[in-house]
């Protein structure tokens, strides 16, 4: 009995010891097991989303080629008839006088050449500008009414042209958006539904869904097909254009709408029946507390007033062009081809003591790897004070526009009209 008591407790130690390091073992086991498992879900899911990633990469490449591809061929065009009728215009003149009917007529159809080349050109910049992040969002109440007023009396004339209803279905709702920002993506909507509705009806309205508002814009044309639907989003997409008729756009303004909605936050929805007609609509913030609102845009100064200008642009003809432009206007301009030729102009101004200086305008790419920035700067520690500025640029590249706008400048965007530049100078001086 004594024996067997001693043998025991060993054996029973042993027993014990043994359900020890199994149990160690099998929680080892368990826990390498589950690691093993998770590490293989995680690298499943790693390549699941390397391959998302990989078909986005690869499908914005083939977006951006096509895009690419499809502006190349879009400029050209307008070029090309340029071309001809400038080579047309020469050899009138060396046959004698060129006879006052065929001037106009030429005239007449370079200036809807240089039209539509100036159009896509600012539509390119404008998604250039978006896809840069460059568009800043000023969001702030926007009164319907007054807004649907000007758009009634923007499109009437169209209506009338085109032989189409129109109709606007006021509202007194206010919202909360951009106000230019929404007004451009309205009137890209209604010009799109203008131009491929051949007879009916043209209606723009809204809808209260609770705390938001539901802008649409309805017309009777040919409508969408389902499959195509997602893709008249796209750049120089043109589903009723395959002729490629200038007179019907250039297939950018969806895409515009759609990159300005998303920059907005405000959901886009398209609802089409090929055949029967289409409806777009974004939706908005109805704004809360309403008060007093006034107009949010502020009057821009009174005409009237000469400025003293600094211009630097270092391509001569247009030097020499802006600076007539201006002088006409009755600015006294001081003008050269970079800032250290301006400095002299304006120092050799003999009429004044210390001629006072109100406005810089300056190109964007200067001579000697300079830019318009540097050309500012340049000046306002000539002049020793911060004097308003002008950029003008005729560059589309995303980091080039961020740059410019984030100096705090005032922006051109070349080509630009003698009316714009007078605007954007009543806008930027001092008051």
């Amino acid at each position: 009995m004594t024996v067997d008591s001693e043998m025991s407790a060993p054996f029973l130690f042993l027993l014990v010891a043994l359900v020890c390091i199994n149990f160690y073992y099998c929680r080892t086991t368990y826990r390498m097991l589950r690691e093993t498992i998770s590490l293989r879900l995680e690298n499943e899911t790693l390549v699941e989303d390397l391959q998302e990633e990989r078909d986005r990469a690869q499908s914005a490449d083939r977006a951006k080629t096509r895009f690419l591809a499809a502006a190349s061929h879009d400029l050209r065009q307008p070029l090309h008839a340029l071309s001809l009728l400038v080579s047309t215009l020469a050899l009138l003149g060396r046959r004698g006088d060129v006879p006052s009917g065929a001037a106009r007529d030429l005239a007449e159809k370079a200036k809807t050449v240089v039209g539509n080349l100036s159009g896509l050109l600012n539509a390119l910049l404008d998604i250039s500008r978006l896809d840069a992040g460059v568009v800043r969002v000023a969001k702030e109440p926007v009164a319907l009414g007054e807004l649907f007023h000007d758009l009634r009396t923007e499109f009437v004339a169209e209506a009338e042209q085109r032989g189409l209803a129109w109709r606007v279905v006021m509202s007194d709702l206010w919202v909360d958006s951009d106000p230019l920002l929404l007004r451009r993506i309205l009137n890209n909507l209604l010009s799109n539904a203008f131009r491929y509705t051949k007879r009916g009806t043209v209606l723009l309205g809204c809808r209260r869904r609770g705390n938001r508002v539901e802008i649409q814009v309805w017309d009777t044309g040919g409508g969408i097909p389902s499959d195509k639907q997602t893709s008249v989003f796209e750049e120089f997409v043109q589903l009723q254009n395959s002729a490629r008729d200038r007179t019907q756009g250039l297939g950018l303004g969806l895409a515009i709408v759609r990159r300005t909605a998303d920059l907005l936050e405000h959901p886009l929805r398209l609802t089409s029946m090929y055949g029967h007609g289409s409806m777009f609509s974004i939706t908005l913030p109805v704004h809360q507390g309403l008060g007093a609102l006034t107009a949010s845009s502020a009057s821009l100064p009174s005409g009237g007033c000469l400025l003293g200008i600094m211009l630097v642009e270092d391509e001569t003809d247009v030097l020499q062009a802006m600076e007539q432009l201006l002088t006409l206007e009755g600015h006294r301009v001081y003008a050269g081809r970079t800032a250290a030729e301006v400095q002299e102009v304006h120092l050799a101004d003999v009429s004044m003591t210390n001629p006072p200086v109100d406005l810089i305008i300056a190109d964007y790419r200067l001579g000697h790897g300079l830019t318009g920035l540097d050309a500012i700067r340049t000046l306002r520690s000539y002049l020793g004070r911060s004097v308003p500025a002008i950029v003008v640029t005729g560059d589309t590249s995303p980091s080039r526009l961020k740059e410019v706008s984030e100096s705090g400048f005032r922006i051109l965007h070349k080509p630009i009209s003698g009316e714009e530049l007078g605007n954007a100078i009543q806008a930027a001086r001092p008051d």
